[in-house]
């Protein structure tokens, strides 16, 4: 049995009444571990899906409006095992690999997780340069200013300094919710668009399994593990700290995928209204068709700042994904709470990974196709991904914590769907590039 770190308290008939102010404790103690899930839910919402989500409206309209709806539960139930791993192992999740199947399987996932944190990093930073371009900055400026920041502010250190400052940026995304508002989407078209959500295409499933792909991705499993053991129970049981990250992780699931629903809807009532089917050829032309329906300030303001928190908030993320990733199959010390000086290699891949994005995206030339591709690509390694994280939930946790019954039929349905799309796609870019 795995422990649950609390003391048995009096028998029930000597256990006083509960009061207001014990439930308000309770609450506030589950309250602490709030975080890990919001922060890595607001980054999964990062430039590349805004992207996505604006051509799937451009393209589409509403009808993969409905997928993203869809895809909350699921989302939900791959987040949540990585949580449970996280907080009963305490171990990462490259570690875990590591440890139940050996190293050559845990250089096969940190390979995995190192293609898919590059191509994060560059639509990162080839948001950050479309915003700068909406004002005049040279990429040089719109790019380097937010790299330095974020290396600063990893090289600071201290895991709840990172979450506080990068919920703060994230949350920058919910102006996308008012854009969508703005934009007075047609209730009939809405409705249209959610009773015929499927077209049998090549390019509609490609832009299907780019939103998958946009939705749960690789380096989401390996941040929201390690974040939850740096973070720590903050004095909670087991049970308690579970509930608690289960809660975050479920408002997270809602935040990203209203932000994601918003930004297809605003651009589907807009650009798909008076160019259907339009390709999107940069990030700014997307805030420029907005501006007649919108206002030049709102679609600016809005969209602009919107990009920002979520190219933001994901850059850093996925930095740190990538180097507690690495550093777990390395063997490596992977702590925010240890100082760079007896972290060394943890931080030092953070940095250069950072480093490395916006160093790429300064001579890019077509930033909206990389974005697209970045998820096409993303759901091309979800097999693995999400391969590795139901074989250790079976393995790496003690029987009375894994899935069982009618959540571990729906958890498989749900996420073999995911899987399988995801081998379509393989098969799909083979052929086309052949």
């Amino acid at each position: 049995m795995v422990s649950d770190d609390v003391v048995a308290g009096p028998t029930p008939s000597a256990t006083p009444a509960p009061r207001p102010e014990a439930g308000r404790r309770r609450a506030a103690r589950l309250l602490l571990l709030l975080g890990p899930g919001v922060m890595v839910m607001l980054a999964d919402t990062d430039a590349g899906s805004v992207v996505t989500a604006a051509q799937s409206g451009a393209q589409y309209g509403y009808q993969l409006v409905l997928s993203q709806v869809i895809l909350i539960p699921i989302l939900y139930l791959v987040q949540e095992m990585t949580v449970r791993l996280g907080l009963v192992t305490r171990q990462g999740h490259g570690a875990l690999i590591r440890r139940i199947f050996g190293t050559k399987w845990a250089l096969l996932s940190a390979v995995t997780l190192f293609i898919a944190c590059v191509g994060a990093l560059i639509t990162e930073f080839a948001g950050l340069a479309g915003v700068g371009s909406l004002v005049g900055l040279p990429r040089v400026v719109s790019i380097g200013v937010p790299a330095i920041g974020l290396v600063g502010l990893v090289l600071a250190g201290r895991y709840r300094r990172v979450e506080v400052v990068g919920i703060t940026i994230g949350a920058l995304e919910l102006l996308f919710i008012p854009a969508a508002v703005m934009a007075r989407p047609g209730a009939a078209a809405v409705a249209d668009g959610l009773v015929h959500p499927v077209q049998f295409s090549a390019p509609f499933v490609t832009l299907l399994a780019a939103n998958v792909g946009a939705v749960i991705m690789p380096w989401m499993v390996f941040y929201q593990q390690g974040a939850v053991i740096d973070k720590g129970r903050r004095g909670l049981g087991l049970k308690q700290a579970l509930r608690s990250a289960r809660l975050d992780t479920a408002v997270g699931s809602v935040i990203t995928q209203i932000v994601m629903i918003s930004v297809m809807v605003a651009v589907a009532a807009t650009i798909g209204v008076r160019n259907p089917g339009a390709e999107l050829g940069d990030i700014a032309s997307i805030a420029d068709a907005l501006t007649p329906f919108l206002g030049r300030t709102a679609a600016v303001l809005l969209f602009g700042l919107g990009m920002i928190g979520a190219a933001v908030v994901a850059a850093l993320v996925v930095a740190l994904a990538g180097a507690w990733g690495m550093a777990e199959v390395l063997g490596w010390r992977h702590s925010l709470n240890d100082s760079p000086k007896r972290a060394t290699g943890f931080y030092v891949l953070a940095v250069l990974g950072t480093a490395a994005g916006a160093g790429l995206v300064i001579s890019w030339p077509n930033l909206v196709s990389l974005s697209i591709d970045v998820e096409v690509m993303n759901a091309c390694l979800l097999p693995i991904v999400l391969g590795f994280l139901l074989l250790l939930e079976r393995r790496a946790l003690p029987p009375e914590l894994r899935m069982t019954g009618i959540r571990r039929i729906g958890t498989y349905l749900l996420t073999g769907v995911v899987i399988a799309l995801g081998l379509v796609t393989v098969v799909q870019t083979a052929l086309s590039a052949s």
